[in-house]
This record gives structure tokens, C-alpha cells and sequence, in this order.
């Protein structure tokens, strides 16, 4: 297959598996995803996650070759941001000090660091540009949204910013409206939740994944006094804690199990412990999604609900219970990055975006100002 004008390759790393496709102008043309088993990773243990550059390439690279892709003829290559300095929305070049950036990892490691390396990587050698959009660490925060309570620790942005952003211009262009004339409040509700505010085309607030509600494996806000104890009580080392803090806490934490449909169903036999974690984790989204609702003044267009979890009729009825009143809501099911990634890319392909570079304006990287890496969770 060729028409390299007409189609671009994006690609979406996650932890344990890389989602990566072929899209047109109006839409996806073929969508494969590749899980990437324990056994697998275990070469890559403890090292630098873009290390696995070269073994996530070649699995691409064949794929796109069976499905009778030229890997090399496409107009350009998407990849789905990783944990970059603080950056607005928007879609960006992927050049070296991009790559440079994500191979230092002063904000973390995680498998999101790959996207614009493996972008890359097949970008040039079709000859072509690469871009991310709208990375987890956009920042559009209003500036009392950064203060935490404590000099010593600050609030930073970090979120799903491309599934988020994608779900809000799609409501905007359903309802005949500009998204910057809305104000919104939008739930992801996936193995990582973020609930966010949205005011003037802006994500001027939102949870970042070490606050806000219990989700499927993570703890969200916990007791700090309480915590303090916990990482002194020489129990467990800071990585295993760490651990528990995402990837082992919430459902995984007193349940067993991360999956929403086994724990539905064992409400469903039951199981009154199963049905009090389940409740008070929609509580606790429902508080999170409440306080989005205070920073945007009680003014509400619309509350947004996307993500794996909003596939669930009985979480988003049971949501609906709490937040009706604030607006009217809206079901965007599941998540489609692989589309927001493609519909931000031929957005500069066709000149409706300009775009942008990660030291654009003369700004220059600020290393000894990076605060301290944290290991975190984003699927």
C-alpha cells in the first residue's frame, strides 16, 4: 500500500503492551495492538525503559510488513507523549533534545517515554516529521492550582491529557461550539483516573495520579500523617511502597483483583465487601468530579465521562446519582488515543496548527531544576 499523502502511522507505548496504527483523514484504516508478555520484559528489568526501543520497533515494523504496509511510506509518525517538562497543549515536533529529555528521565520512567523515540525512529527513515500531542505533562494550570499547603512539595500537572483534550473537542464540534467557549468538567475513568476542569480552551486544573480517587490498582489521595508512619515503620523499602502506592492499592488493594467486571460480578453473588470498595471508590470520583464543579464556580456546560471504566452501566449510573445536578452528562466510552494522536497530526499536515518545539522561544532546559522523579502510573 502507498498514497503516503493520505495516511500516518501512530503509535501508542503502554506498559504492557504497544497499540500502534494507520489512519486517514477520516479515520482508522487498520488498528493492531501487541501485548508484551513477563517473560518478555524481564530483559529489561531495572533498566532504562528506552531500552526496549529496539524490540518494540521490530515488532511494529513486521506488522506493519504483514499487513502489507510500507513502513517507510507514510506522511508522517505520531507517538503518544511520555514524561516531558511542563508543556501547553498542542502537537510537537519530535526532534534529538526531545529524545535527549526522555533518555535523562528526570520526571520518571514509564513505557509513555517510548512514543516519540519509536515515532521517530520509523519517521526518519520515511524522510518524514514525528510528533507527540498533547503529553501527560501539559500544564495549563491557573497558578493557584500549584500550591500544594507546603513550600517543600509543589502540585504539578500530569494527566491524561490527549484522551482528555480529544473527548472535549469532540463534544465541542457535537454541540456546534467552540471548545474554548465551554466549561467543562471531564472524568477519565481508566486504570488511572483524572478529573479535570475545563475553562476557556484551557485544563486549567485536574487530579494528578498520586491525588484524587481510588481507582482499580491505584491509591489516589491517602492519610499523609497516616502514610508518614507507614514509610517509617520500616515495613517496606521505598520502591515496594511505592508499589503499593500504584499498582497494588485500590481495588487491587482490598479486593484482589483490578478488573471492574470481577468485582461487579461478585457484587452481583454477594459479596458485601466487593459492593463497599466498589461504592466508595465512585464516591470518591464523585468528591473528585464535586471539587472540578468549585473551580469552575458552579458554571458547568457539561460533565464528560471517557475511559475504560465509563464502559460500565452500572458505575456511570451510579455516578449520574451524584453529579446530575452540576450538568448535563455525557458518555464518551472507552478511549481512543490512537485517534487523538492522528487527528493532531494531520492537523499540522494541513495547516490548522502550527507546531510547536519542546525549547521553543529560546527557552532552554532547566535540569538542575527538575524536581525529584517519580515513578508513575499513566495507562
Amino acid at each position: 500500500m502507498s498514497n503516503q499523502d493520505s495516511r500516518v502511522l501512530v503509535i501508542n507505548p503502554g506498559s504492557t503492551s504497544t497499540k500502534f496504527g494507520v489512519f486517514t483523514r477520516t479515520g482508522a484504516e487498520w488498528v493492531t495492538s501487541v501485548a508484551h508478555g513477563d517473560d518478555e520484559l524481564e530483559a529489561f528489568r531495572g533498566r532504562s525503559t528506552l531500552t526496549q526501543a529496539d524490540y518494540r520497533a521490530a515488532l511494529i515494523g513486521n506488522l506493519l510488513t504483514s499487513a502489507g504496509y510500507d513502513p517507510l511510506c507514510f506522511a508522517a509518525v505520531g507517538g503518544r507523549g511520555g514524561l516531558l517538562p511542563p508543556l501547553l497543549c498542542g502537537t510537537y515536533l519530535v526532534d534529538d533534545a526531545m529524545v535527549e529529555e526522555l533518555r535523562r528521565a528526570l520526571r520518571g520512567e514509564h513505557a509513555s517515554n517510548l512514543g516519540a523515540v519509536l515515532a521517530l525512529r520509523f519517521a526518519r527513515a520515511a524522510g518524514v516529521n514525528a510528533y507527540i500531542v498533547d503529553p501527560v505533562t501539559v500544564d495549563e494550570w491557573q497558578p493557584c492550582a500549584r500550591i500544594s499547603g507546603s513550600p517543600m512539595v509543589s502540585r504539578s500537572a500530569i494527566g491524561h491529557a490527549l484522551n482528555t483534550k480529544a473527548v472535549a473537542r469532540r463534544y465541542a464540534r457535537e454541540c456546534g461550539r467552540a471548545y474554548a467557549d465551554l466549561r467543562l468538567i471531564i472524568l477519565h475513568l481508566g486504570s488511572g483516573i483524572t478529573a479535570s476542569a475545563h475553562r476557556d480552551g484551557r485544563m486549567i486544573d485536574n487530579n494528578t495520579p498520586e491525588e484524587g480517587p481510588f481507582g482499580p490498582d491505584r491509591t489516589g489521595s491517602l492519610p499523609v500523617r497516616e502514610l508518614i508512619k507507614v514509610s517509617y515503620s520500616g515495613a517496606f523499602s521505598q520502591k515496594q511502597l511505592d508499589r503499593k502506592v500504584f499498582g497494588e492499592g485500590g481495588l487491587f488493594a482490598y479486593l484482589g483483583t483490578r478488573d471492574l467486571k470481577e468485582v461487579e460480578r461478585r457484587i452481583e453473588t454477594g459479596d458485601t465487601q466487593a459492593g463497599a470498595v466498589y461504592d466508595a471508590m465512585i464516591y470518591q470520583i464523585a468528591k473528585e468530579a464535586g471539587a472540578m464543579a468549585a473551580v469552575l464556580q458552579g458554571r458547568v456546560d457539561a460533565v464528560l465521562f471517557t475511559g475504560g471504566m465509563a464502559h460500565s452501566q452500572r458505575l456511570v449510573t451510579s455516578l449520574r446519582t451524584y453529579l446530575g445536578w452540576i450538568a448535563p452528562i455525557v458518555v464518551y466510552p472507552g478511549e481512543d488515543e490512537l485517534l487523538a494522536l492522528a487527528e493532531g497530526v494531520f492537523r499540522v499536515l494541513d495547516g490548522e496548527e502550527s507546531p510547536r518545539r519542546l525549547w521553543e522561544e529560546g527557552r532552554q532546559p532547566e535540569h538542575e531544576k527538575s524536581r525529584e522523579a517519580l515513578v508513575i502510573g499513566l495507562e
